[in-house]
C-alpha cells in the first residue's frame, strides 16, 4: 500500500489542509493521505499549540469518514519534538509492506537542509510538492514530484487570530468544527 504523509500542527485543521490532502489521492498512485498530527514541530512554539488530541479530534471530525484520508496520532507516541525522518523511520519498521511518501508545501521544501538527516530524507522517500505563494521554484527530480496543486492562502493562524478577535471562521474550516472552534476559549 503507498501512503503519503501530510505532516502538520494542524493548528486547527482547515479547509485548505483538506483540499490538498484530496487533490493527492485524486492526483497521485496514494493509496492512502495520512494526516499525521504532529505533537511539536521542531520549528514551533509548544506555547502556541492547542493540546495535541484536541487537534487530533478535531482533524478526525473534519474528515469524517472518507475512505482515502484518514487521521494518525503515530507521532504522539515517539520523542518530541518530532522529526520527520525518525517518524518515517518507525513508521517502515512497524509497516514493513507500505511504502511512504512525503507530501509538503514548496515552502518546506525550500527549508529541507534545516531538517534532520534531510539527505537522507530526500533520497529513501519520494516527495510530493504542493506549490506556496512566494516561493521559489524547484525543478522537480527523481524522488522530488511538484504537482500542480491549488494554492491556498488559508493558515491556521488567520484561523486563530479571527477567533481571537471575534470574527467569523465560517467557510475556513469545516462546518462540523466550526461551533467546536469559536468556542475554545485556548485561542481566545
Amino acid at each position: 500500500m503507498k501512503i503519503g504523509l501530510f505532516f502538520g500542527s494542524f493548528n486547527p485543521i482547515h479547509v485548505g489542509h483538506l483540499i490538498l490532502a484530496q487533490y493527492f489521492a485524486n492526483h497521485t498512485d496514494l493509496d492512502q493521505i495520512w494526516l499525521v498530527v504532529s505533537p511539536q514541530n521542531p520549528f514551533k512554539e509548544a506555547k502556541n499549540l492547542l493540546n495535541q488530541n484536541e487537534r487530533l479530534h478535531l482533524a478526525q471530525m473534519a474528515v469524517g469518514n472518507n475512505p482515502k484520508i484518514r487521521v494518525s496520532n503515530f507521532e504522539f507516541s515517539l520523542p518530541k519534538p518530532s522529526y520527520t525522518i525518525d517518524t518515517l523511520n518507525a513508521l517502515a519498521k512497524k509497516y514493513p509492506k507500505y511504502e511512504f511518501s512525503l507530501i509538503m508545501g514548496q515552502d518546506n521544501l525550500q527549508n529541507l537542509h534545516k531538517w534532520k538527516d534531510a539527505n537522507a530524507l530526500r533520497n529513501a522517500y519520494k516527495i510530493f510538492v504542493y506549490p506556496r505563494a512566494n516561493t521559489a521554484h524547484f525543478e522537480p527530480t527523481e524522488n522530488i514530484k511538484i504537482l500542480a496543486a491549488p494554492i491556498i492562502e488559508i493558515s491556521s493562524t488567520q484561523i486563530r487570530q479571527n477567533i481571537k478577535n471575534g470574527l467569523s471562521i465560517q467557510y475556513l474550516v469545516p462546518e462540523v468544527i466550526v461551533d467546536e472552534l469559536a468556542n475554545n476559549l485556548f485561542f481566545k
